[in-house]
């Protein structure tokens, strides 16, 4: 069975979507692995598809291949049941499948919410709560698929708290602002709150066509992104928030998420990675390399000398800097399937 890991924060502007692009590359060079795009903004579909964005939403023979008309049945109370999706996957990276996201999904939230809070007393939504993860599930299947990363967007929808739910593990990514802090202080209560409407209403859906995955997400670490370094470190404005925000992670926001079982035995986290609040890595910006990534349609990691298309000193700088996280997103990402052998 594919072990699922949602990236998510209700904080947006916190690199979610690039850093699902970039850990599923790299475990992508040694196994099959999905990304879903939940997010109607679809810029994960946009960074996988490239050039070939508009036409995959415009083509007969692709434009159904996403997860709205993926669950279309379902939501439709078609009597057919939902069947795997096709997916898309890069020339340079024929391991990494794509779930496309599409701009309509948040029309299946209002439904989503009745079925979720009505305690399985109408009859025809009973099979809305496993919808999304009988996809992933039947995706996951035809491509043999060892790990699958979901985007979802910015906010607590009901979508959102369904795909949550629908996963084995978290991750949240954030940026050192206060405004992050703020995040995880809400994260901390709204993820228990989550956890608990599905151990309470698991039983309810059992009977259904697409029951509830069983058990609670367990949470993988943070990733703190997006700031500018000096010397080597975080830049000096930056450094306080990202102090606040490891206390904060493993102090109030561990605790609370242990009460509902959403963290592993202590032991299964070594005590380094405790002490760094839990923090996979920090990723400082990409400055100029970001732009010669998405022309190239590969993460900067992958650029060649040729892609960075530069000369002398810049590009020796580049090249440091690219192979700088390479060995950042390598590392990072073997945690997390350290982390996984537990799920």
């Amino acid at each position: 069975m594919a072990k699922r890991i949602v990236i998510f924060n209700h904080k947006g502007g916190v690199s979610k979507t690039t850093s699902i692009y970039n850990i599923a590359w790299i475990l992508s060079k040694n196994s099959n692995v999905l990304v879903v795009d939940a997010d109607p903004q679809c810029n994960l579909s946009s960074l996988i598809l490239g050039d070939k964005f508009d036409q995959y939403y415009l083509d007969d023979t692709t434009k159904e291949d996403n997860i709205k008309d993926g669950v279309k049945v379902a939501f439709d109370g078609k009597p057919y049941p939902i069947k795997a999706v096709n997916c898309f996957f890069p020339t340079r990276s024929s391991s990494l499948y794509l779930l496309a996201g599409h701009a309509n999904l948040s029309e299946y939230d209002a439904a989503l919410t009745f079925a979720q809070t009505g305690n399985n007393a109408i009859a025809t939504l009973q099979n809305l709560p496993g919808a999304f993860s009988e996809l992933i599930k039947l995706t996951e299947e035809k491509y043999n698929i060892d790990y699958t990363l979901i985007d979802l967007n910015p906010g607590l929808s009901a979508i959102n708290q369904n795909l949550f739910l629908s996963s084995h593990s978290l991750i949240i990514p954030t940026n050192p602002d206060p405004f992050s802090i703020m995040a995880i202080n809400t994260l901390k209560s709204v993820l228990p709150k989550w956890v608990l409407w599905k151990k309470n209403a698991i039983s309810l859906f059992a009977k259904s066509a697409y029951p509830l995955l069983e058990g609670e997400p367990k949470f993988l670490g943070t990733l703190i992104q997006r700031f500018n370094i000096r010397n080597g470190h975080a830049a000096k404005p930056y450094r306080d928030n990202i102090d606040q925000i490891k206390e904060t992670i493993k102090g109030e926001f561990f605790e609370a998420i242990t009460k509902v079982g959403m963290t592993f035995e202590r032991e299964k986290y070594t005590q380094k990675f405790i002490d760094s609040g839990y923090c996979l890595d920090e990723i400082p910006d990409f400055q100029g390399l970001l732009p010669k990534s998405r022309q190239a349609e590969v993460p900067v990691f992958e650029l060649t000398d040729n892609e960075i298309n530069e000369t002398g000193t810049v590009l020796e700088g580049m090249k440091t800097r690219r192979d700088q996280f390479k060995i950042k997103f390598q590392s990072l990402t073997n945690k997390l399937v350290e982390l996984l052998s537990y799920v």
